[in-house]
Parts: structure tokens; C-alpha cells; sequence
């Protein structure tokens, strides 16, 4: 069994990576800037490292006797001043850097499915940047590259619930979502895996629209859709772009461009989203 570190360890994903690699028998450490917003998944962990990714002199030592660093490091929405060039690339850098110094045998980063198509967004533009880096550092390392998770899906969840669910073009775009838990499952897989990249997606490739009914169908309501124009939508982001900062425009440019385009990898995976819905309108999350 290795010595893992989990850093993202608070985030949606880090929550799974937690309970998985501890479910191995693996022995984990986490890291995080407050210790207390770990204390709902004290059971999977076995040493807490306090210190932020963004400044560099709190992660002395985070690497000691670790073997595998496991890094699900990213924002989704820029705030406290800190860009994605800060967090996504800069703070794995300096995670990186870390892991290097103490010998760590293997780091897995999770970044995104098919970043080609997405290669003009400040977000991939970062991530991208540090898988460059990652590759060059000389450490055996696997970039996983997972599709949207069940989480990112729960737009429709909340459109669905408010009456009225809206998609660009017809709906008609494709995509394989895939759950937290599937992901960090691959995520623990790839410590013994000798592949450099892996990218994949959930069991079940299915339409936007699709996904609207299926929120619908898990509150149990009459489906109402309203279908915007692409173009529409490439107008929108022209017109963020030029009138608002990367950290307004930059979650919503990522957004735009996944639900405006097919994303579909390699299936995997056991969950279903129509589940997932179902799971948590019964848990009246939503």
C-alpha cells in the first residue's frame, strides 16, 4: 500500500479521492488551508497538512516519506484575487516542486477531457501549462482527463426545478458525464497504471436535452425545455469577454463551450445520472 497525499482535498472530488484511497488500504494524507473543513472525512484520513497551494512557504515538508501525490488542485470561480494561472497552474507547480524535492515516486493531476477543444480558455490554458510541466519534470506521472461530473450537471437539476430548462442549438449536444466517484476510483487505479494520460468519460453518452428530462423525470414534473441558438450563445461570450474580467467571464466561458459541443470519452464507470438526480431531490439538496 502507498502513503498518498490528496491535495483538493475539500473540493467535490476530493471528497471521493479521500474515501477511495483510504477504502484501499492506502495511507492518507490530506492536504488543506483550514483544518476543520475536514472534519466530515476524518475516517479517511490519516494525517491533515495545513498549508495553501498559492504560497509556496506553507508546503515545506507536505511531500515527506509520501509516494504518490494526487492532485485534484483547480477553481472554478476566480475569487480572492487568485486566478487560475495562481491555483491551476502556479499552485500545482509549487506542489510539484515538492514532490520532486522529497522523491515522490508518482503524480496523477486531474485536468480536462479533450483540452484541444478548448485550448483558447483561461482555465485549460493553465491546466495545460502545468501538464507541460508535469511532463518535463522528470517524475512518473498519469494526467487524467475525465468528462463533466454529475455535480456540474445539477444546472439542469435547478432549471428544472424553477420550470423550465434551457439548452443551445436543439439540445442536440452530446456528452458522457461521469460521477465523483468514478473519477477518483480511476484517480487511485492510475498509482499502479503506467499510462501517461488517461481520458474518459461516464457509461452512458446522452444529449443536453436527455439530460433536462432526466431532471424533470427526478422531480417528477411536466418537462419544459427551451431551445437558445448557438449563435446566440457565441455572441454572449464575445460580448462578456470584452465588457467583464477573467473572473467573470472565465467560468462562463467554460460552461459555453462544453454544452455547445459534442464531449464524449471512453466509457467507464458504474453510475448513473438519472440516479444521481433521483439521489438528490430525495436528499432535498435541490
Amino acid at each position: 500500500m502507498a502513503r498518498v497525499l490528496i491535495a483538493g482535498a475539500t473540493g467535490y472530488l476530493g471528497g471521493f479521492l479521500l474515501a477511495e484511497a483510504k477504502e484501499r488500504g492506502h495511507e492518507v494524507r490530506a492536504l488543506t488551508r483550514s483544518e476543520h473543513q475536514l472534519s466530515g472525512a476524518s475516517a479517511s484520513i490519516d494525517e491533515v497538512f495545513v498549508g495553501e497551494v498559492t504560497k509556496p512557504a506553507t508546503l515545506v515538508g507536505i511531500a515527506k516519506d509520501v509516494d504518490v501525490v494526487i492532485s485534484a488542485i483547480g477553481i472554478t470561480r476566480q475569487k480572492d484575487g487568485l486566478t487560475y494561472e495562481d491555483v491551476d497552474y502556479q499552485g500545482n507547480a509549487n506542489l510539484l516542486r515538492e514532490a520532486v524535492k522529497s522523491g515522490v515516486r508518482k503524480f496523477v493531476y486531474v485536468s480536462v477531457l479533450h483540452p484541444e477543444k478548448m485550448a483558447s480558455l483561461k482555465v485549460v490554458q493553465a491546466k495545460e501549462r502545468f501538464v507541460r510541466e508535469l511532463q518535463m519534470s522528470g517524475i512518473d506521472h498519469t494526467v487524467i482527463r475525465p468528462n463533466g461530473y454529475f455535480s456540474d450537471m445539477l444546472a439542469y437539476l435547478k432549471m428544472a426545478k424553477s420550470g423550465r430548462a434551457f439548452v443551445f442549438g436543439r439540445g442536440e449536444f452530446l456528452i458522457n458525464p461521469i460521477s465523483g466517484r468514478d473519477v477518483a476510483a480511476k484517480c487511485v487505479d492510475a498509482i499502479d497504471l503506467d499510462d501517461p494520460e488517461i481520458s474518459f468519460g461516464g457509461p452512458a453518452t446522452i444529449t443536453h436535452r436527455e439530460i433536462a428530462q432526466q431532471a424533470f423525470d427526478a422531480l417528477g414534473t411536466k418537462s419544459k425545455v427551451t431551445c437558445i441558438p448557438v449563435p446566440f450563445a457565441k455572441a454572449l461570450l464575445w460580448l462578456v469577454r470584452k465588457l467583464t474580467p477573467t473572473t467573470v467571464y472565465g467560468p462562463l466561458e467554460f460552461s459555453l463551450t462544453v454544452i455547445t459541443t459534442d464531449m464524449v470519452g471512453p466509457a467507464y464507470g458504474k453510475d448513473s445520472l438519472g440516479d444521481f438526480f433521483h439521489d438528490e431531490v430525495a436528499r432535498k439538496h435541490i
